[in-house]
């Protein structure tokens, strides 16, 4: 259940609408693949890797905390800060794979849940997360005819405000233990 409110597609499907609505495609079973391998790679090498480069998880929380305020405020002030000018298809691994479902806020929670569970439960976790994911994803035009644009923008501005609030906790949770 954790991983359910850490990654919240539901809270995603305003960003997500906007990518689609520059022109990005979104690929449903590309972006939850890619997040499940970036996941399921973390739960196993992601400290390994930290180190490699010297980084601390706290480092890592903050920095992409910094990244999804960015997000929060271009949802709350209807401005582009971010602009994805990568290849075709490239949508759905950056931003959507890659920060939003499989993020700092993820990554964090899947270190911790580690010290908790076994590997197979939380991999069994991260499976059920994902399919979930997919649907959501599969369906956001759905969700739109059926919210209306009006109801989209008012889910724009009250999930940009729980995005900037995720973030902020990210930030201060982490920043303490780097000053």
């Amino acid at each position: 259940m954790v991983l359910f409110a850490i990654i919240d597609i539901l809270g995603s499907i305003p960003i997500i609408l906007n990518i689609k609505r520059k022109g990005q495609s979104v690929y449903a079973f590309k972006a939850s693949a890619v997040a499940l391998f970036i996941l399921v790679g973390f739960l196993f090498s992601g400290e390994a890797v930290l180190k490699l480069f010297n980084v601390d998880i706290q480092s890592f929380a903050v920095a992409g905390s910094l990244i999804i305020f960015i997000f929060a405020l271009e949802m709350i002030l209807d401005v582009e800060i971010m602009h994805n000018r990568g290849p075709e298809g490239g949508s759905s691994i950056v931003p959507i794979a890659f920060p939003l479902i499989a993020g700092p806020g993820s990554f964090t929670t899947l270190l911790s849940l580690r010290a908790e569970y076994a590997t197979q439960n939380i991999i069994a976790a991260l499976l059920l997360n994902l399919i979930f994911v997919y649907f959501v994803l599969k369906s956001t035009s759905k969700i739109e005819k059926i919210v209306g644009e009006g109801g989209i923008y008012i889910f724009r501005k009250f999930f940009g405000i729980i995005l900037l609030a995720i973030a902020v906790k990210l930030f201060t949770t982490n920043i303490g233990s780097l000053l």
